[in-house]
């Protein structure tokens, strides 16, 4: 019985350690999706994620968890894969120029963007997520506007058909964000009904769209589609242009970066 008894618990503990990779990895995510990923049941993964909040290494949201780099009071350390995503927004940011009209999501890629921005840059940002408008106003000379509405416990933006008729009668110059999963055959998606409404709203917005993800988001694919890979722009991975993880993403008009 003990031999059985360790089993368990070493199976646990590396289940509870998959579903934290994976709610690092993509910010936040459900517990049909955890359950789908790990062939579990729902309940099981609900447990789980209750231990590990009162472990303080997840945030509990309606139907599933958050990273805690998500949170607004996160410390540096705790963003996944920092390095990274520092590497990305370096990229990012020759995109941005002076007297731009720009589009701008959340997430932690994006908030290291913004901390790079110089104070000097003259632009104005247009955005529907909360934490994001808070951390550019630390930019003297940004213009910041905020689209709000209902705010989505999913994905912190604010979401609706408010905030998409909105969006409509937009035309930025350029629209960067973030994403949950990107495939080089089914494009960028998510698992939340809103936020994907939202996110395709941004995209029918702007002239240009820049998507930024970490090399571990590519070929994966949620629920629910957000865009193919021809109706971006950029995609912007910490990876050199010539690496062969993005062979498959030559292949659409989007340029790499």
């Amino acid at each position: 019985m003990q031999p059985n008894d360790a089993s368990v618990i070493l199976l646990k503990d590396e289940r509870k350690e998959l579903i934290l990779k994976q709610i690092n990895l993509h910010t936040r995510i459900y517990l049909a999706d955890l359950a789908s990923t790990l062939n579990v049941s729902e309940d099981t993964i609900r447990r789980d994620i209750n231990e590990l909040a009162e472990e303080d290494k997840v945030i509990k949201i309606r139907g599933g968890a958050m990273s805690k780099a998500y949170h607004h009071g996160a410390a540096l350390q705790e963003t996944y894969a920092h390095q990274n995503k520092r590497i990305i927004a370096e990229k990012a940011l020759g995109l941005i120029k002076e007297g731009m009209l720009i589009l701008i999501g959340g997430g932690t890629t994006i908030r290291e963007l913004i901390k790079l921005i110089p104070n000097e840059l003259k632009a104005t940002f247009i955005t529907v997520n909360p934490l994001t408008a808070v951390e550019l106003l630390d930019k003297p000379n940004l213009e910041i506007i905020m689209i709000g509405g209902q705010i989505s416990r999913y994905s912190q933006m604010s979401v609706g058909g408010d905030v998409s008729h909105r969006l409509s009668e937009l035309r930025a110059d350029l629209c960067i964000m973030g994403t949950n999963a990107i495939d080089s055959r089914e494009g960028f998606s998510d698992s939340d009904w809103e936020t994907v409404q939202a996110k395709k709203a941004m995209i029918k917005a702007s002239n240009k769209v820049a998507i930024l993800a970490i090399s571990e988001k590519m070929n994966t694919v949620m629920r629910m589609k957000i865009a193919d890979l021809d109706q971006i722009d950029y995609l912007i991975t910490e990876l050199p242009t010539n690496s062969p993880q993005l062979q498959a993403y030559h292949n659409s008009r989007v340029r790499l970066l």
